[in-house]
Formats: structure tokens, C-alpha cells, sequence
């Protein structure tokens, strides 16, 4: 129906057009005779008289048959073939001045029609989701496969701003959820060092070396924060060294001896001096106090949370461990998922905003790890796989 409706809509077009330039042709003799009528009229005959002088021989001639005299007019060949000849060029040169004319205005109005149909069928192409096919006509083969690779290209490049916008927000509050760290050491450290008036000095002066420490970490993710336009999680440079585990992990448990003492926890750790693991030192002790600020959370009071490492042929394996309440199958397979938290969690003051584990996640995927956790007899495991260091 629709392509019966443009055939006709075409033909009546090609009619039109085929009369509005036969017209256009024959309107220049009409337009001489027109204009010769209206200068003899007006001059009362003096073109006539003209043409007569210029163009005729009179001649008073003898009739024998009536016996007088009488005037006979015969045209002056050479004179009137001149003017007739020029007649015929400049007829013929008006006649090809219009036919130029009016092919340059067709071809103009062609041009501009064909300009708005072809605007308007691009225009309904990229706003909708139709086919080619669908779109363009049998003419425009040829562009509609190059509109095609263009919209597919423009749709890709979307895609991608929009992933890496969506992945330059999840940074945004990535380490905005980081800064909580480092800032509740500083403050558990401090309240210590304030409530224990008699504190001993060295342990008065390791707190505030910790405190220290914890303060320019702070500061730290705060210059990472404001640095954000030059982080992607997909393109992070992981620094690599050779990392002493079981330092690394007692540090750990030190600095967050604060928060385990509020909870009335215990850490029991369990690693051999002599391991190490091949990493980003600084986001691997990331993901350990992602985790272990977890553990703490959902834990139950006055229980230990425990922590061991295992040595495997290319891997080392790291555990946490903490006595709580069962997490149920169906949420162990979104605890990695950002922004999710257990129910229990949103009563207390230890529910965070979720991302912590999605965090220590992206993190060792870098390293070419796993993460895993296990929930049972209210008894939860998490296990980190970390290539070996070789």
C-alpha cells in the first residue's frame, strides 16, 4: 500500500514537472507575439510602416487590364533574409536562455527537495530503531549501509561513555567508602590515647606512629579522590613487588586493634614467617582490611576472627574467618555485588554502604585472583587466590 502510494505520488510529481517546463518553453514566442501586437498598436502602426521602407520595394506599376496605375510590394530578399535570420538567433537564443533557466531552477529545486527528503529520512533513521530497510528508499541503498555503520559506530561510542562514566561514578564512591578507614583508626586511636591518661610511653608512642600513618593514608586517598579524572578501574597500573604476607597481615591486625577491642574480638593469626605473595602492596592491604572490617561487623561479640594462609603449586590462599549468623545461600551470591548489605547489618552502627567486598573484588580480579566465601554452622569463610610469587 505504502509503495503503490509513492509510485503514484512520484508520477504525478514527474507530470508536474514535465508541464511546468514545456510551459516555460513555449511561453517565448507567445511572449514575442504578445509583445509585437502591443508595440504596433501602441505606435499606431509605425512598426509596419518600418518593416514597409526597410524591408519592401513599392513600386507604382501600370495595369494594362484596368488601365491605371497601382502600387505592388515585393520584399527586399537580401534585407529581409538578414532580419529574418536574426529573428531566428535571437529566438532560438531566448529559447535556450529559458530553457537554461528554468533547467538551473528544476535542478536548483531538485537539489533542495531531494536535500529536505534526505534530511528527513536521516533524521527518522537515527531517532528511531527501524531498519534500514524500513527507512530508506530502493535509490538509497547505498546510503542507508553507510548510515548503518555510522549509527552502529555512534551507538558503540555511547556504550562506551557510558560505561566509563558509570565506572568513573563507582570510583567516585569507591574511595569516598576507602576514606572511612583510615579516618575511623585516626579517631579509635585518638579516643585511646585521650581516655588512657596513664598509658604507658611506647605505647602511647606506637599509637600515635599508627595514628600517623593512618593520617597520611587518609590524605592520600584524598589526593586519589581529586585525582579521579585519571583513575579507571579497567586501566589501574598495579605496582607489583615482592610482599612479606605475614608482616603484612600482623600490621594489619595491629592497626585495627580499636575497632576488634569495641566489638569485644579477638584477630588469630596463623601465617609462617616466610610467605610472601607477588602484588600492589597498597591495594591488596585494600582488600585484607575490606575484609577483615567486615568480619568484625558481622561477627559475633567476644569471638575471634581468624586468619590463615595456605601455599599451593601456583597460588597462595588466603582465609578470614568469623563466628556470626549463617548468611543464607541467596544473598552469599550477591555479598560481592556493590551496595549490598546483609539485613542484620542495617540496625548497627557497622553497616557500611556495601562496598567494601565489591571493592576487594575488582582488586585481586586485577591480581588474576578469586574471592570466595562460605557461610555455615554460623561459621563465615572468605578465601582470596593469589597467584604465587616466583
Amino acid at each position: 500500500m505504502d509503495t503503490r502510494l509513492k509510485t503514484d505520488t512520484s508520477s504525478k510529481a514527474g507530470t508536474f514537472r514535465y508541464a511546468r517546463s514545456l510551459f516555460a518553453v513555449s511561453i517565448v514566442p507567445a511572449l514575442c507575439f504578445i509583445i509585437y501586437y502591443l508595440i504596433d498598436n501602441l505606435w499606431n502602426g509605425a512598426f509596419v510602416e518600418w518593416f514597409e521602407k526597410n524591408y519592401m520595394l513599392i513600386q507604382n506599376e501600370y495595369l494594362p487590364e484596368t488601365g491605371q496605375y497601382a502600387l505592388t510590394y515585393s520584399p527586399v530578399w537580401p534585407k529581409l533574409k538578414s532580419m529574418l535570420l536574426a529573428i531566428f538567433i535571437l529566438t532560438v537564443t531566448l529559447w535556450l536562455l529559458s530553457v537554461l533557466v528554468t533547467s538551473h531552477l528544476y535542478a536548483r529545486d531538485k537539489v533542495r527537495k531531494s536535500i529536505t527528503e534526505t534530511s528527513r529520512i536521516l533524521r527518522t533513521y537515527m531517532m528511531t530503531d527501524a531498519e534500514t530497510t524500513e527507512i530508506f528508499p530502493k535509490e538509497y541503498a547505498e546510503l542507508s549501509v553507510q548510515m548503518a555503520e555510522i549509527k552502529s559506530t555512534m551507538q558503540r561510542h555511547e556504550q562506551i561513555l557510558k560505561e566509563e562514566a558509570a565506572r568513573k561514578n563507582d570510583l567516585i564512591t569507591y574511595l569516598a567508602h576507602d576514606l572511612k578507614t583510615p579516618l575511623t583508626s585516626v579517631i579509635g586511636y585518638l579516643s585511646l590515647l585521650d581516655e588512657a591518661s596513664d598509658m604507658p610511653g611506647s605505647q602511647k608512642e606506637k599509637y600515635v606512629r599508627i595514628t600517623l600513618d593512618k593520617a597520611q593514608r587518609l590524605e592520600k586517598l584524598t589526593n586519589e579522590f581529586f585525582e579521579i579524572t585519571r583513575y579507571n578501574l579497567q586501566q589501574i597500573a598495579l605496582e607489583k613487588e615482592t610482599i612479606d604476607l605475614c608482616y603484612m597481615l600482623v600490621q594489619m591486625t595491629d592497626e585495627f586493634y580499636p575497632l576488634l577491642t569495641s566489638h569485644g574480638n579477638t584477630a588469630h593469626l596463623n601465617v609462617r614467617e616466610d610467605m610472601t605473595i607477588y602484588g600492589d602492596a597498597l591495594k591488596l592491604a585494600r582488600v585484607f582490611n575490606n575484609i577483615l572490617k567486615n568480619a568484625i561487623a558481622y561477627s559475633y561479640p567476644d569471638t575471634a576472627i581468624e586468619i590463615w594462609a595456605e601455599e599451593r603449586a601456583e597460588e597462595t590462599l588466603i582465609f578470614f574467618r568469623n563466628k556470626g549468623k549463617t548468611i543464607p545461600a541467596q544473598k552469599l551470591e550477591s555479598i560481592f555485588e556493590k551496595f549490598f548489605r546483609l539485613d542484620e547489618a542495617r540496625t548497627t552502627n557497622a553497616g557500611g554502604a556495601g562496598l567494601g567486598l565489591a571493592i576487594a573484588k575488582e582488586i585481586v580480579t586485577l591480581h588474576g585472583g578469586d574471592i570466595a566465601v562460605e557461610s555455615r554452622d554460623e561459621l563465615t569463610t572468605f578465601c582470596l587466590s593469589l597467584p604465587s610469587c616466583h
